[in-house]
């Protein structure tokens, strides 16, 4: 049976896709089951991994409609992974679902269990809000990963998200846990960043990853190129870092399922 993270955080510029695409990426490359779903209306992560649309089959259609998740999900060679793409149509979803009286929180997670097993992970880079798509998303995971900024107000931003994951375990999902937190655009050089970090450290104590994401012009670009940090550049600090993260992603998981 697969796990499902979503990567959440509301604020946006937080290294959010990023983290979505170069995990699922480091997951294939390790010989993983990987489906990546792009959950947020903007569409980066497809467009991060160079997906051009065939056709207009998105997870809009997958959540608003009979369609089934196989039906939209398209498979990729390189990284070796596969994608729900998302296109701007799902900015419509959210006041869409408002309509909806009974269900609209698990419209994904009715999609997701029935293709769970057939992966290893499931990846869900979630929007920069804290609307119904989000609540989909958080209802629908396992877990949550939550990347954070070495920046001022860092931690502002992470209370509301806690606020709706509290809700989110109360009223839908209770099984919800917090998968980790992740230090993004971190910077050794400066004195903001190295506090930022015992802030985090000191409130999320153990759920703070050890590996952290440098501030690294690759990493900006890789998208742009349509291709993961790996693909892009093997040998900079930016693949090294999400190398790192996605062995002690593994690691901690390899650890909850022996225990």
């Amino acid at each position: 049976m697969g796990k499902i993270i979503a990567i959440a955080n509301q604020k946006g510029g937080v290294g959010k896709t990023t983290t979505a695409i170069n995990l699922a990426s480091g997951l294939a490359y390790l010989s993983k089951k990987v489906l990546l779903v792009d959950f947020d209306p903007q569409g980066n992560a497809t467009q991060g991994l160079g997906y051009e649309f065939k056709d207009n089959l998105t997870i809009y259609d997958v959540i608003m409609s009979e369609l089934e998740a196989e039906g939209a999900i398209k498979s990729l060679k390189k990284p070796p992974l596969d994608i729900l793409p998302a296109s701007i149509s799902l900015a419509g979803a959210d006041l869409e679902m408002v309509e909806i009286e009974k269900g609209r929180e698990q419209l994904l997670k009715n999609k997701l269990e029935k293709i769970k097993n057939r992966y290893d992970y499931i990846i869900i880079d979630c929007p920069p809000s804290l609307g119904l798509l989000n609540t989909n998303a958080l209802t629908a995971a396992d877990s949550v990963m939550i990347p954070v900024q070495c920046e001022y107000y860092a931690l502002e931003g992470v209370t509301q998200l806690l606020q709706t994951i509290r809700l989110v375990q109360k009223l839908f999902n209770p099984k919800l846990r917090i998968e980790g937190v992740l230090l993004t655009m971190f910077d050794a050089r400066t004195n903001l960043s190295v506090e930022v970090q015992q802030e985090v450290v000191k409130h999320f104590k153990e759920k703070t990853y050890r590996t952290y994401i440098p501030r690294n012009i690759k990493l900006s670009e890789a998208p742009s190129r349509g291709e993961s940090i790996y693909d892009y550049a093997i040998n900079s600090e930016g693949a090294k870092a999400y190398v790192s993260l996605t062995k002690e992603v593994l690691k901690h998981n390899q650890e909850v399922n022996h225990a």
